[in-house]
């Protein structure tokens, strides 16, 4: 795609979502960490809710690990999948404390060694938490960029690397939150709302029709 029609859509997608902004709520880089690990296939605002509670009792790598699997397996248990989600941050609260002082460590490459923590995680809690330039591909950005021709890539990792490629990196993690923006409340999976999408004249899927 073109450099000129990328910076378009970029910026026809920063003036409509405006508020294009992380939608979890956190209070630290430990619980934005926490918080992105139980959105995986989860809404954030089920999340939201969901660590209102849990921040209240435990809100550091310390104090998590504390309240035990048991206790927060049940805390969790809404978000879906909360056996595995307890163990990995639990498992990455002990990593943070044995290696890291305590501390999130704020480089991607530390990140990713903590249990649980993948690229994408990875990526949010980087860009969001430390304000390091990144671009996390969720299910949202997957789609997104595909659809509108930033990227044909098979994986989220070749999605990512094409939207690296395309877009100024001062401008990554902006745009990783349009792109979320854009796929949660106007280019949904099952019905994309093209009637009032600001890059229509733009998107490649609804041009090719």
């Amino acid at each position: 795609m073109d450099n000129s029609v990328v910076e378009i859509i970029i910026n026809k997608l920063d003036g409509y979502h405006k508020e294009a902004v992380c939608e979890l709520d956190f209070g630290s880089v430990y619980e934005l960490l926490v918080a992105v690990i139980l959105s995986a296939q989860c809404t954030d605002k089920r999340v939201n809710i969901v660590t209102k509670d849990l921040f209240a009792v435990a809100n550091t790598p310390v104090e998590m690990l504390k309240l035990g699997s048991e206790r927060l397996e049940k805390i969790i248990l809404p978000c879906g999948f909360y056996r595995n989600k307890a163990k990995n941050i639990l498992g990455a609260s002990e990593k943070i404390l044995s290696d890291y002082g305590g501390e999130v460590p704020g480089t991607l490459e530390e990140l990713i060694k903590l249990p649980g923590v993948g690229r994408k995680t990875a990526n949010v809690v980087y860009a969001v938490g430390f304000g390091g330039d990144a671009i996390a591909v969720d299910t949202h950005v997957f789609r997104v960029s595909r659809r509108i021709g930033f990227s044909n890539g098979a994986t989220p990792l070749d999605v990512e690397e094409d939207l690296m490629r395309i877009i100024p990196k001062d401008k990554w993690s902006k745009t990783h939150h349009l792109l979320i923006h854009q796929g949660r409340y106007v280019c949904s999976s099952r019905m994309p709302k093209c009637d009032i999408c600001p890059i229509a004249d733009e998107c490649s899927s609804r041009n090719a029709k």
